[in-house]
């Protein structure tokens, strides 16, 4: 299954970065032709561009919610929390599937999974995380490791 691991922040924003982070520390143990791992720093309709040809995409993201700091969470679209997307004049990931659907899109993944890291707001500018978020990022790997085939998971 073509499989899209993308880790979504902002590196210079502290926490935000998590997302990041993950996908680093995923890319150094996952090997499979069908797996690609990649990082972006931008989210709503252009999440959509980078999500086509797959069908399966795993986002990994820092969420904004009421959760212990550090906490890690999975979300399909229907139970992630409709936030904005980083930029003011984008929208949401939910409501940029939704768009590209209804322009006839037919090369969108068949299933979308978030996991999302709670990270406190606001953030402030600087490359260092909070020690609640750095011990979150082991959960994260295999949470996001749990989600692939066992044939994908691991380097040969």
């Amino acid at each position: 299954m073509k499989t899209l691991i993308l880790g979504i922040g902002n590196p210079i924003l502290q926490n935000d970065s998590i997302g990041l982070r993950i996908a680093d520390e995923l890319e150094k143990s996952i090997r499979d032709p069908e797996v690609n791992v990649d990082t972006v720093y931008t989210g709503g309709l252009n999440l959509v561009d980078c999500m086509r040809g797959y069908e399966k995409v795993i986002l990994i993201d820092a969420v904004r919610d009421s959760q212990a700091i550090g906490t890690v969470s999975r979300f399909t679209l229907t139970t992630l929390p409709m936030g904005h997307s980083c930029n003011l004049h984008d929208c949401s990931l939910q409501e940029a599937l939704q768009f590209a659907k209804a322009l006839g899109d037919t090369n969108l993944p068949k299933e979308v999974v978030v996991i999302g890291v709670s990270v406190p707001m606001p953030e402030e500018f600087g490359e260092d995380i909070s020690p609640e978020a750095r011990d979150a990022i082991p959960r994260a790997v295999d949470m996001v490791l749990a989600e692939l085939p066992s044939v994908m998971r691991r380097r040969p």
